[in-house]
């Protein structure tokens, strides 16, 4: 495991700093859609990642949002966001990350997670049975356990029927917490709560790439994680997240 997640934590910070060195120059999109865009940098960066994995493991199966499956038949699978976060990227917001997750590809348990922050310098991970870290440092969830007490971030995803969802689900939730925020990447809203940054996340439609990482970071971090499949797409799902502490679950 710790070749493994030295890896990972390579991979994350070259492609890290790929996107950094090219935040805020003019961009080349692959595909421009109402409320998503795909950039050549995405390609360009889920590329660089899977070359550094794949230098290590030509055996090993990576699973991208972009670009799809590529590697080999191995029992190690790899579940990459590039760039999570796109479109705050692409407008010039500095909120972003590179999430890499590794699970059996055979049992789909999970092996490791990292979350790394270019622009803020912060890179959280954590292995199977390990203690997570945010820059080599132990954390752990919030100790929020009251509504009126936390901070909640809402996720609203591209289709009409998930954003319908996520209005009725926001304004139940924002009456009882302390504050909500839209921050526009889910593996950050994810990182944030393992280290006691927010206490809950809630999205209607999100997909595994967007999460792998997060997860694992969440659970370790003493966190509780929710997840069913979406009604509003199919392949993928709905995600709630807390401290474990906060009893969400009656808003949603």
């Amino acid at each position: 495991m710790p070749e493994l997640i030295a890896i990972a934590t390579e991979a994350a910070h070259q492609a890290g700093k790929l996107i950094k060195d090219n935040f805020g120059s003019e961009k080349t999109v692959n595909e421009m859609h109402r409320r998503d865009v795909k950039l050549e940098l995405d390609v360009r960066t889920q590329q660089l990642i899977a070359d550094i994995i794949l230098g290590y493991h030509a055996d090993h199966r990576i699973l991208g949002e972009e670009e799809g499956d590529v590697g080999g038949d191995g029992d190690v699978e790899w579940i990459v966001d590039p760039i999570d976060g796109t479109v705050n990227y692409f407008y010039g917001i500095p909120h972003f990350c590179v999430s890499i997750g590794a699970r059996v590809r055979s049992t789909k348990e999970p092996l490791l997670g990292v979350i790394h922050d270019p622009m803020q310098n912060e890179t959280w991970s954590v292995v199977k049975g390990g203690v997570p870290t945010l820059n080599g440092k132990p954390i752990s969830t919030s100790i929020r356990s009251e509504m009126s007490q936390a901070v909640v971030t809402v996720g609203f995803s591209k289709s009409k029927s998930a954003l319908d969802a996520g209005f009725e689900r926001y304004r139940r939730i924002s009456y009882e917490v302390f504050k909500t925020r839209m921050l526009g990447s889910a593996a950050l809203a994810l990182a944030y709560i393992a280290c006691g940054r927010l206490d809950a996340y809630v999205e209607e439609q999100i997909s595994l790439w967007d999460v792998a990482a997060g997860v694992m970071l969440v659970e370790a971090a003493g966190g509780k994680i929710v997840t069913r499949d979406s009604t509003v797409k199919p392949g993928t799902m709905f995600i709630c997240a807390t401290n474990g502490k906060l009893d969400i679950e009656p808003y949603l």
